[in-house]
């Protein structure tokens, strides 16, 4: 098990197999995503945003400017 301490700063330098493994560099983002209580994973966050193209698909049909303030005043007319 690889391990790290923590700096008065609360820095952490992760070791160069870890980086290596997730794939992360100098400048480089990651999360830590809880997955239980206390216990975490580190992700690297380094996707593009040009990777997310494709994942909402386009409209079939475009939508005015006349339809879309209709569609924001008929919801704003509901309650919740």
């Amino acid at each position: 098990m690889t391990s790290a301490r923590i700096t008065s700063k609360g820095q952490v330098t992760i070791p160069k197999e870890v980086r290596s493994r997730l794939g992360v560099d100098t400048g480089d983002r990651i999360e830590f995503v809880e997955i239980e209580t206390g216990v975490f994973n580190i992700v690297p966050a380094t996707a593009e945003i040009t990777d997310l193209k494709g994942i909402i698909q386009k409209p079939q049909k475009a939508v005015s400017i006349d339809g879309m303030k209709a569609a924001i005043k008929k919801r704003a007319g509901r309650k919740r």
